[in-house]
């Protein structure tokens, strides 16, 4: 019995095997007329089966060992201290806080995608909202790492929190710092929730198929007893919505909260209230980003160019082309509210950050962000074309993590002269960063092996409806 197999409907009927014609359909979803059978083996013959590509050990491998390269670095760390990166008087974040702000701005695409457009009933997130809930996570799980590594002592992490302690040290709610930790805490803890509950029913769907022993255990005990029963999916679909519509202003509130840290100091250029919408935007563009690029990848790998099609493709070009527009507003209103505004400080810095000692990041940040991706983003046959699109997801992640570089690195002049001076990363400031994306390689690597790439259950609701009945069936008549 094959993994989407499913008992034949009243009359005999299966759903999803008629054979008469389609309905016309412009950009279907799922392409070369599948069945509820063949999307399951498809998708889940990748976990049952257990033979991957060779991308997939060549993608693992590497994850595996920069992984190492950021277990040695942090080590290092806590015997040496944090002066061994290249902070400094002027520049006291470094690279910490930029790979924070950067790897907060990626995990923003999974959660957009799983709940503003499922509240939406936008029906083209079912082929990237799992795998982009699941870099939500790890890449949260790697911005979360530098404020602790940053801190110098990271065993002392539970004193940002309210508890009652000997010392007496409480936090300091005034401190934007402090609100990160509780914005991240909850945006991590409501996403893995959300992403575990999706996996359920495909949890169960592998549990049942499943050829090997250890198989049929690790599933059993991760499907929680499911069992595909009218109360089980009414209860699903329940609790489902509820955390999308949970999820929801979390997508605006948790980069807002990040961008806090700039707008409520009183610094030239970061003391602006557009900084909340300006983070959400680059942080959608780049999460977007990082899900095309990974998802162009995958799908050549595993041959699964019939549920990522090219038009989901051209979809997320789009939005990507609409989120580049507004952060190059950003860009534009920073610096005409620089020169409009008539501040002295505020233009100097403008100039400083244009043409100082930094100045090369500046333009990388507008070539890779603005210039590059902007140009060629308004062709569909460059939006449908994997090659040209990828090309242009590297390119506006090399541009978000320099927009995080000129944000922090390049204020090291301020009104006081004496306070002057440059910062350079370290060895250790590169291995950091390099070993943080090594740990998101290797667990979403690990996700492709072991996990639904794709949500079986709700891929068989994309199934084009066929006259007499089919694939236009809810989620519960679609049970594994």
């Amino acid at each position: 019995m094959s993994i989407a197999e499913h008992p034949p409907a009243a009359g005999g009927h299966r759903p999803g095997r008629s054979d008469l014609p389609l309905e016309p359909e412009m950009h279907p979803l799922v392409e070369h007329k599948h069945d509820l059978v063949s999307v399951g083996d498809a998708i889940g013959s990748v976990v049952l089966n257990g033979r991957h590509p060779r991308g997939w050990w060549i993608g693992f491998l590497a994850g595996f060992a920069l992984l190492q390269v950021l277990a040695v670095s942090v080590c290092w760390l806590f015997y040496m201290g944090v002066g061994i990166w290249g902070i400094n008087v002027p520049t006291a974040w470094g690279f910490a806080i930029i790979n924070f702000v950067w790897w907060i701005g990626i995990g923003h695409a999974g959660t957009l995608i799983s709940a503003i457009l499922l509240l939406l009933h936008q029906k083209w997130r079912t082929s990237i909202n799992r795998f982009s809930e699941a870099m939500t996570i790890f890449a949260v799980m790697c911005a979360g790492l530098f404020p602790l590594l940053h801190m110098g002592r990271p065993w002392f992490f539970y004193w940002l929190y309210p508890l009652p302690n000997v010392a007496g040290v409480y936090p300091q709610f005034r401190s934007p710092l402090t609100w990160d930790v509780f914005a991240v805490t909850t945006y991590f803890t409501v996403s893995l929730v959300f992403w575990y509950i999706g996996l359920v029913p495909d949890l169960a769907a592998l549990r049942d198929q499943a050829g090997k022993r250890w198989q049929r255990v690790f599933y059993g005990l991760l499907s929680l007893g499911w069992r595909g029963s009218a109360i089980h999916w009414r209860r699903y679909e329940k609790v489902y919505l509820l955390l999308g519509g949970l999820s929801t202003p979390l997508v605006l509130s948790v980069h807002t909260v990040v961008s806090f840290d700039f707008a409520v100091a009183i610094v030239p250029l970061w003391h602006a209230t557009i900084f909340p919408p300006f983070f959400v935007a680059g942080a959608i563009y780049s999460g977007f980003a990082m899900v095309v690029a990974l998802a162009i990848p995958v799908r050549k790998w595993y041959h699964l160019e019939d549920f990522f099609t090219d038009h989901h493709l051209d979809i997320c070009g789009k939005v990507m082309l609409a989120t580049g527009f507004l952060v190059t507003y950003g860009y534009f209103s920073e610096f005409w509210m620089a020169w409009y505004g008539h501040s002295l400080y505020e233009w100097g810095t403008t100039i400083e950050r244009m043409f100082g000692p930094y100045g090369w990041s500046y333009w990388c940040l507008i070539f890779f962000n603005c210039a590059f991706p902007l140009t060629f983003l308004w062709s569909k046959r460059v939006r449908r074309s994997p090659f040209w699109l990828e090309l242009i997801c590297l390119s506006a992640l090399i541009g978000m993590w320099f927009e995080r570089y000129v944000i922090v690195v390049t204020l090291t002049r301020d009104q006081l002269p004496s306070s002057w001076g440059r910062y350079s990363p370290t060895i250790w400031d590169y291995a950091t960063m390099f070993g943080s994306l090594g740990l998101f390689l290797f667990l979403f690597f690990l996700f492709l092996r072991y996990l639904p790439m794709i949500s079986i259950t709700e891929m068989r609701e994309l199934l084009p409806k066929k006259q007499g009945g089919g694939g236009g069936h809810s989620i519960m008549e679609n049970a594994p």
